[in-house]
């Protein structure tokens, strides 16, 4: 028993020829064996001199053999399953299953003005009663729904998220870390009798900080199943080429994946694409351009190619508010990042890039992941969805399908129907208010929020979850940081 998600049975999306995909991975390989990459961890950089790596410790810099990289993805396994706190929420990641979450946000916003602004801790929580809800929220990500909330202190973020998550939810979850956080989240996911993920995330170019590589030694210490993303912004921290910066971020992600492999052997390893474009004008990065999809779609192609489970850049749009411009943004990343046969994708919530979300947002999005399933599913081409019989039985005018058994059989299955989208004629639409998909997702949220009881925690799973927060408050404390 896990969760469904939605099975691709069609070819993937692809882009490389057989020369495109070797130059790449070549050159990627290349990088590895005599640029290297700077891993500020001298425990980590010892575990690599010691597998045959050239350590440069004044540079903090290490030099990848391309044997002992190829010996390291060999040991990944191309499909394993994460296990939440219900088991029929588990994820089995890898092959043509791709699952989709919830793409948070900074802050929240004002439904009236759509401006920013901080979280309460009620909303926070109301939040992810809504992604527990929502039908096609396959697993929450780090910092969902929001960054954290009102009051809460810095350090305190991730683990109160991470709290909030086990409490309001039974899907499987994956965190972030700062500041020795992780510790604090294992020992939660450990309570809980669940699996977890932390990031090691690059900082490019070619570099991982210590605080990574710590949090991944804890992690593959505790058994947990380790992420690897890179982070380049094309132009600024990678080349601005698709191609150079699919390089740099390969390059990145199998250092770490050599890392993990030396930590713990045969450890389960999902790889994320985290690479945007660089907005020309203002720096930023250019969120929902159609760059992020062409270097999604090469990179699916290629850890594919690895055998790794793998999943593409979020979509997030540059747009501020639920309008044409996010619908075709969060459509175009979202379908074709499904069709290049990537594992997991975050989607659903996101108002503007990394810097907002929303529980309505995320309404309107789950429509948007069920159609996009809906098409993965494909067509079923058999003698009796064929239906040449009944053809033959209707014939022409006044023949009619609406009335027979065959029609009410297989019309829910092959048809998708959202839950807020304004499918109304227009004398039926004018007549009852004239109202957009936001004020049906704004009537749902509510209806959500008055219905839905995520299943609680038990009165000890309770305890050992408070208590492990107050360890956390103790710990920095004592660290004059809270």
């Amino acid at each position: 028993m896990a969760m469904k998600g939605f099975i691709r049975k069609f070819k993937p999306l692809e882009i490389l020829s057989e020369e495109q995909f070797q130059a790449i991975h070549k050159a990627t390989l290349d990088v590895l064996q005599n640029v290297g990459i700077r891993i500020e961890h001298k425990r980590a950089l010892k575990l690599l001199e010691s597998n045959d790596c050239q350590v440069d410790y004044g540079n903090m810099r290490a030099k990848f053999p391309p044997g002992l990289v190829e010996q390291c993805l060999q040991k990944c396994p191309s499909s394993f399953r994460v296990k939440a706190r219900d088991p029929k929420n588990d994820l089995i990641m890898g092959g043509n299953t791709i699952y989709f979450g919830p793409a948070p946000g900074k802050q929240t916003v004002n439904l009236d003005t759509w401006e920013p602004r901080e979280a309460t801790r009620k909303e926070a929580y109301d939040g992810l009663t809504i992604l527990d809800a929502l039908p096609n929220v396959h697993f929450l990500p780090s910092y969902t729904p929001y960054f954290g909330f009102e009051g809460l202190p810095p350090v305190m973020r991730i683990p109160e998220i991470c709290a909030a998550k086990i409490r309001n939810s039974t899907k499987w979850f994956f965190e972030g870390y700062s500041n020795d956080c992780e510790i604090f989240v294992i020992q939660m996911a450990q309570a809980m009798g669940i699996d977890i993920m932390c990031s090691m995330l690059a900082s490019p170019p070619l570099t991982f900080y210590g605080e990574a590589v710590e949090c991944a030694f804890r992690m593959a210490e505790a058994g947990m199943a380790g992420r690897v993303l890179p982070g380049g912004v094309c132009g600024a921290t990678a080349p601005v080429t698709i191609a150079g910066s699919t390089v740099t971020a390969n390059a990145e992600i199998l250092a770490g994946i050599v890392l993990l492999q030396l930590m713990r052997p045969g450890m389960r390893i999902e790889v994320k694409d985290f690479t945007y474009p660089q907005n020309m004008r203002t720096g930023s990065p250019a969120f929902a351009n159609i760059g992020v999809s062409l270097h999604g779609v090469v990179f699916s192609q290629i850890w594919r190619r690895y055998g790794i489970p793998a999943g593409m850049t979020t979509a997030y749009p540059s747009s501020k508010i639920p309008d044409f411009q996010c619908g075709y943004e969060k459509a175009i990343i979202a379908l074709i990042a499904a069709l290049s046969g990537i594992n997991l994708q975050l989607v659903q919530g996101a108002i503007h890039g990394e810097l907002t979300h929303h529980p309505v947002q995320a309404i309107i999005d789950d429509d948007l992941v069920g159609m996009i399933g809906r098409f993965l599913e494909g067509v079923e081409v058999s003698d009796e969805t064929i239906a040449l019989d009944l053809i033959a039985q209707v014939g022409p005018i006044p023949g009619e399908y609406l009335s027979k058994e065959h029609t009410r059989k297989w019309w829910r299955k092959e048809q998708f129907t959202p839950q807020v989208a304004d499918t109304l004629t227009y004398p039926e639409w004018m007549k009852k208010g004239k109202k957009s998909c936001v004020a049906y997702a704004k009537e749902k949220m509510e209806e959500i929020l008055a219905n839905h009881k995520p299943t609680p925690l038990t009165a000890s799973q309770e305890r050992d979850i408070e208590k492990i927060l107050e360890d956390a408050r103790k710990f920095y404390k004592e660290k004059g940081m809270l």
